[in-house]
């Protein structure tokens, strides 16, 4: 989980780039959506209907999900297409944003970057090492970039952390804690359609240790500049198995590495707030 995070957080800045680019000329950034089942994509659809990004087309095979969202964004039908391959037959994005199953991630790399589609998934990057270096290694075949969004490295408090530590403007990094996680996704008010991907250990890897505890993952590895830990202990806990019968609700994350330096991750569907830190 640490290392691909690392490898891709070396392709922001090509990544960031395609953005800025964009901005620069004033001009909306062309898209392409892999999936609807996530419900970050909603952030996205406002966007759409604001005119701030152009969406070229939307590749997701469940009929039902695909009215949904037609209805309640006034969506042309126009617009969609049952898988990835289909699309990119047809439309030429900027840029691929896939809103489905961590899961399913791979298989959308295989779409995209051997026809040098630059792709964004949402967090984490895939449910496996073995997935991860797959489409690392698309990636690099294709010369194509894979952004991972994991939201918590773009807080202004993070980016101020991380220049403070690479100017030496906190001293050596000895103890790091990180605490992502909120009441539940279910409690939240999650969609069922999301629910029924992010509840599931093969969709999504597993419960609250994977939904929040790779944000902590991500962080470390940013800040201490891609070193491995030398020893990684995890405690996953079961607190609400009537809601969350598949996975774990519930994550304790230790990292220590060669500097004495220790990053703390507490990752968690149960507690009684919104937290990210």
């Amino acid at each position: 989980m640490i290392m691909p995070a690392f490898r891709f957080l070396l392709m922001f800045a090509v990544a960031a780039q395609l953005f800025c680019i964009r901005a620069a000329a004033q001009e909306n950034l062309t898209v392409a959506v892999a999936g609807l089942s996530h419900d970050h994509v909603h952030t996205l659809l406002h966007a759409y209907r604001q005119h701030k990004v152009d969406i070229l087309g939307i590749a997701e095979a469940d009929a039902t999900l695909v009215d949904r969202y037609r209805k309640n964004y006034e969506l042309p039908a126009s617009l969609f297409y049952t898988s990835v391959e289909e699309m990119l037959q047809t439309v030429h994005p900027d840029v691929v944003l896939a809103y489905n199953a961590i899961a399913e991630h791979v298989a959308v790399a295989e779409a995209c970057l051997p026809l040098k589609v630059p792709l964004m998934v949402e967090k984490p990057l895939a449910v496996s090492n073995e997935q991860a270096q797959r489409i690392a290694e698309l990636a690099t075949k294709y010369d194509t970039p894979v952004f991972t969004n994991y939201e918590t490295t773009w807080y202004d408090s993070n980016q101020t952390l991380k220049q403070l530590v690479a100017a030496g403007g906190v001293g050596r990094l000895k103890k790091v804690m990180v605490k992502d996680g909120h009441q539940g996704p279910r409690e939240i008010g999650c969609s069922e359609d999301f629910l029924n991907w992010l509840t599931d250990p093969e969709k999504n890897g597993g419960g609250a240790l994977i939904d929040f505890g790779c944000y902590g993952a991500n962080l470390m590895t940013w800040l201490m500049e891609g070193e491995r830990p030398i020893a990684v202990t995890a405690v996953t806990r079961h607190l609400k198995p009537d809601i969350y019968p598949r996975v774990d609700d519930d994550a304790t994350i230790i990292l220590e590495y060669q500097s004495g330096a220790t990053g703390i991750i507490q990752a968690s569907w149960d507690w009684p707030y919104n937290e990210v830190i």
